[in-house]
C-alpha cells in the first residue's frame, strides 16, 4: 500500500469513532432521561379544603339541606338527629338532620374533618378532601340592613345585645345619619344614601352598597341579617367552618316551599320565564367570598340594581336569581336561620341556643317569639333577646345575677 493514504485512512478511521462516540453519547442521555422520573420519590398528594356533603331534602327540589351544632342548652350534651326529631316532633314541628352523624357537631370535639363532598352545582368540588375553614369571627362579614326610624326601637337592642361581641365585624347599612348613635356605640354605621321607602328598589339600592362593601374587606364571608334578628355568633362561626370560603356556598332558608317563577326580561319587546330559590333576607343569608367575586358582573358598582329591575323583584330574591339561575349554584336549605314570618314558638325550648339567627314577631303578631326561660319577664323582654344574650353570655353587666348562678 502506497504510504500516501495512510493519513486519509487514519482521518477517516477516526471520523468513525467520533460518530460512533456521539451516537452512544445520545442513547446513554435518553436511558438517563427515562429513569430519572422513577427514580424521584411519588409526590404527596394534598388535601384541599373542601365544602361539607350536601345532602339534598325531601322537598327542596335540586336544593341541599344542612343543620347546624346541637347542644343541648343546660347541659352541653351533643344531641342525636334522632333525639332531635323525637323532641321536636313532640313539640308539634319537625327539625330535620338528614344524613349521617357527621353533621352533629360537638362543641368538645369540634368539626368532623372528614367529609365526602357530593357535586352539585358548579362549586368544583373535590370528593374525599377537608371541608373545614380555619374560621374566626374576624374573617366574617355581617351587614345588617335597618332604617333610621328603626335605629332606637330595634337597632339599638342589636347592638347592647349580639353586636357588642361583634363590633368589629358588624356593618349597620342605613338610609340617614345618626352621629349621636355612632359616636356613643363605636357601631359600624354606614348611610347608604338610599330612599327610606320599604320598596323593592330601596332595598335593593342597600343591599348593592352591602355587596361593594364587603367586597372592598376582603373578608371570607358575607353574612347579611335584619334589624329584627338575633345572630348566635357561635353558631354561625361552627357552620360556616364545616365549608371553605373559596368554595361556591349559598347559605340561607327559603320562605316558599317551592322555586319562585320570575319573569326575566331579556329585551326590550319580550321576556322569559325563570325558576330559582333563594334565602329569604329576614332570616338572614351567608355567601361565601370565592362565591360573591363570581357575582361581580351582575352585583358590583350599581349593577345589582339593573340586575333586580330585570326580574323586578327584592334584593333577597335577585341574590338568589343571580346565584341559581346564572351563575348555577345551588342554594343550601337550612334549618338553623329564622324569620318573624315563621311561628317561632313552636322552636323547640332546648334548640334556641343552637340555632344561628332568631327573630321576633312584627306589628301583626307581637307574641310570636321563641319560648324560652330566664331572667327577665315577657314584659321586660318582648323580644326574647336579651335572655338569649343572657343565656349565652352570663357575665353581661346587666344580666340578672339569677342568669349567672344557673350558667354556674
Amino acid at each position: 500500500m502506497n504510504p500516501l493514504h495512510w493519513p486519509v485512512r487514519m482521518h477517516i478511521a477516526s471520523v468513525g469513532v467520533s460518530k460512533f462516540c456521539f451516537l452512544f453519547s445520545l442513547a446513554f442521555c435518553a436511558l438517563l432521561l427515562l429513569l430519572i422520573p422513577n427514580l424521584q420519590p411519588p409526590a404527596r398528594q394534598v388535601d384541599l379544603p373542601q365544602p361539607r356533603p350536601q345532602v339534598r331534602p325531601a322537598q327542596a327540589g335540586p336544593s341541599h339541606h344542612v343543620g347546624v351544632p346541637a347542644v343541648s342548652v343546660h347541659t352541653g350534651e351533643t344531641r342525636s338527629a334522632t333525639e332531635l326529631n323525637r323532641s321536636s316532633a313532640g313539640q308539634g314541628r319537625s327539625i330535620k338532620t338528614e344524613g349521617s352523624r357527621d353533621d352533629i357537631i360537638s362543641p368538645k370535639r369540634g368539626m368532623d374533618s372528614e367529609r365526602g363532598a357530593l357535586s352539585g352545582g358548579k362549586g368544583g368540588r373535590l370528593s374525599g378532601s377537608r371541608s373545614w375553614d380555619l374560621l374566626e369571627l374576624k374573617d366574617i362579614f355581617i351587614a345588617v340592613k335597618t332604617t333610621r326610624k328603626y335605629h332606637k326601637s330595634r337597632l339599638e337592642l342589636l347592638i347592647q345585645t349580639w353586636i357588642s361581641q361583634a363590633i368589629e365585624q358588624t356593618y349597620v347599612f342605613t338610609d340617614g345619619e345618626d352621629k349621636e348613635l355612632r359616636m356613643r356605640t363605636g357601631v359600624n354605621l354606614i348611610n347608604t344614601n338610599c330612599s327610606a321607602a320599604h320598596t323593592r328598589q330601596a332595598l335593593c339600592c342597600k343591599m348593592s352598597v352591602e355587596y361593594d362593601k364587603f367586597i372592598e374587606s376582603q373578608k371570607k364571608w358575607f353574612c347579611h341579617v335584619d334589624d329584627d334578628n338575633y345572630v348566635i355568633l357561635p353558631s354561625l362561626l361552627r357552620l360556616l367552618s364545616s365549608y371553605h370560603h373559596s368554595q361556591d356556598v349559598y347559605l340561607g332558608r327559603p320562605s316558599l316551599d317551592h322555586p319562585i317563577e320570575a319573569a326575566e326580561r331579556v329585551k326590550s319587546d319580550g321576556s322569559v320565564s325563570v325558576k330559582f330559590w333563594f334565602a329569604t333576607g329576614g332570616a338572614g343569608f351567608c355567601i361565601s367570598r370565592g362565591l360573591a367575586l363570581k357575582m361581580s358582573p351582575w352585583a358590583s358598582l350599581g349593577n345589582f340594581i339593573s340586575t333586580a329591575e330585570k326580574i323586578r323583584l327584592p334584593d333577597d330574591c335577585t341574590i338568589g336569581y343571580i346565584i341559581e339561575a346564572l351563575l348555577e349554584v345551588t342554594l343550601t336549605h337550612t334549618h338553623v336561620f329564622h324569620s318573624h314570618l315563621e311561628n317561632l314558638q313552636k322552636l323547640p325550648t332546648d334548640t334556641v341556643l343552637e340555632q344561628v339567627t332568631l327573630s321576633f314577631g312584627g306589628f301583626e303578631n307581637r307574641r310570636n317569639v321563641v319560648s324560652i326561660v330566664g331572667g327577665f319577664s315577657l314584659a321586660e323582654d318582648p323580644t326574647r333577646f336579651k335572655t338569649v344574650h343572657c343565656l349565652l353570655y352570663p357575665d353581661t353587666d346587666w344580666c340578672p345575677k339569677l342568669e349567672r348562678r344557673h350558667r354556674n
